[in-house]
């Protein structure tokens, strides 16, 4: 009696099928909101007056030994001048970057950095779904939905039509005697074709279908493609040999996922980048050739330079830089707590999260237009129109982006900032005595941020 061999592992159908991992909890993933420790006092209990000796021990122990909210090395990152943003590649600075606050994106993914995850999932490491696989379920619900409710119209509109020509009487009479009139022109053509036909398929029969080839043997081919291999179950004298795949163990999993290297970095815009430096101080920035340390100040000028393409000389800078207008409203934003994120996928500068894209959808479209309100832009008439050209838009371009907005279910909100002369705002030298010299902080005072709020008004929903 010959052996058969099989390849295939076993099947155990009475094992139930596995359950889908629980999903992260995001509540306590970013509960912080920004990447620095507070230390909030205890609470006061009016009807306990331990809790006053509580507040005053609380006190004075922080007093004598201050905790420190800052990491105890600081994040380091370095500035890329080709696509004009900074890069972070250590992945705890990433993990806390963008678990605290939401800042930066990653370079291979989205929004969230999770190309590890999905590597991983890929070679079948780890079973968790990423945001990239949420979203496109999402997605494809969505689709679906939509090709349900198009048949569903669709149909309706047929049964309309249908209805219709039941209640038509006279199509019916003319429709009936159309088809009575080309039955009897063409009758005895479609007879004779269909004997024509039947004479063709008795003329030649068709052939018996050919059975599939007798396997006579393949105990030759298994054993050359598994030559070298041990993981078998040796020939027994009562049945044949049967094969079991080799099932890798935790250990040999992890050791693959400790393996894969991780090629995604965080990358965080001028506005994201120059916040963690100047408002927290959480973050030190290097130069991509020299690794030479880059000063806030040093940064300062970098970003403005850099936010003209290509980039503008110190000398050449102007108050009403890209980059001071997007980091003021930017600034203003967060200083206020809100999650702020680059919005040009709905065709706007920024967009506020009340919590962080994990948790809602962004309730808010910023649009950041400069103001010249300062009598130093109407002193002279080529000011004036010079002013009038930058801070001016059309209609039509208003209406666009309002109605993107509104599809996307987002208000829309016009942040004017208002610019000071250029005297208020001078260009720094790249040399250390005059970045010393320089306030950031007295610069950025003299922007203001006024908001105004747009929505699209429909007659037929909003008559009052």
């Amino acid at each position: 009696m010959t052996s058969m061999e099989a390849t295939e592992p076993l099947l155990h159908p009475s094992e139930p099928p596995p359950r889908p991992p629980p999903r992260p909890n995001y509540g306590k993933i970013h509960a912080k909101p920004l990447p620095v420790a507070a230390y909030p006092p205890p609470p006061l209990i009016p009807h306990n007056p331990l809790s006053i000796l509580h507040i005053a021990f609380t006190y004075l122990y922080r007093l004598l030994a201050p905790p420190s909210s800052h990491p105890e090395i600081l994040y380091q990152a370095y500035f890329s001048p080709e696509t004009r943003s900074v890069h972070v590649t250590d992945e705890t600075a990433i993990g806390a970057l963008w678990e605290s606050g939401f800042f930066g994106k990653g370079s291979l993914s989205r929004s969230e950095p999770s190309w590890l995850d999905r590597e991983k999932k890929r070679r079948g490491l780890i079973a968790n779904e990423t945001s990239e696989e949420v979203t496109a379920q999402r997605r494809a619900d969505r689709r679906r939905f939509k090709q349900d409710r198009a048949r569903k119209e669709r149909e309706a509109i047929e049964e309309k039509l249908k209805e219709e020509r039941r209640i038509n009487e006279n199509s019916h009479v003319a429709e009936a005697t159309a088809r009575s009139r080309y039955e009897g022109l063409n009758g005895g053509l479609v007879d004779s074709l269909a004997e024509s036909m039947e004479s063709l398929f008795e003329q030649q029969p068709l052939s018996p279908p050919v059975p599939p080839p007798i396997m006579l043997s393949l105990s030759d081919a298994v054993n050359d493609m598994d030559a070298g291999k041990e993981n078998y179950v040796s020939q027994s004298p009562t049945g044949p040999t049967v094969r079991i795949a080799s099932k890798p163990t935790e250990q040999d999993l992890e050791a693959e996922a400790r393996a894969i290297e991780n090629q995604e970095h965080l990358q965080l815009n001028p506005s994201e980048a120059f916040f963690l430096i100047y408002a927290l101080g959480i973050l030190q920035i290097r130069a991509q050739n020299t690794s030479a340390l880059l000063l806030p100040e040093t940064l300062f000028t970098l970003f403005r330079r850099h936010s003209y393409f290509p980039p503008r000389e110190s000398q050449d800078l102007q108050p009403d830089d890209p980059f001071l207008l997007q980091y003021a409203v930017y600034h203003h934003f967060r200083s206020l707590g809100w999650v702020i994120r680059p919005g040009i996928k709905f065709a706007v500068d920024w967009l506020l999260y009340l919590r962080g894209p994990v948790f809602s959808h962004a309730e808010f479209a910023i649009i950041v237009l400069p103001a010249y309100t300062h009598p130093y832009w109407r002193s002279t008439q080529e000011l004036q129109q010079s002013t009038k050209k930058k801070g001016s838009k059309s209609w039509w371009w208003l209406h666009c982006v309002n109605r993107v907005q509104s599809q996307v279910r987002k208000s829309l909100v016009v942040c004017y900032v208002e610019v000071p002369p250029p005297r208020a705002v001078p260009a720094m030298a790249e040399r250390k005595a005059s970045a010393k010299e320089f306030d950031i902080g007295q610069v950025l005072k003299q922007y203001k941020v006024r908001e105004l709020t747009l929505k699209r008004w429909t007659p037929n929903r909003e008559r009052d």
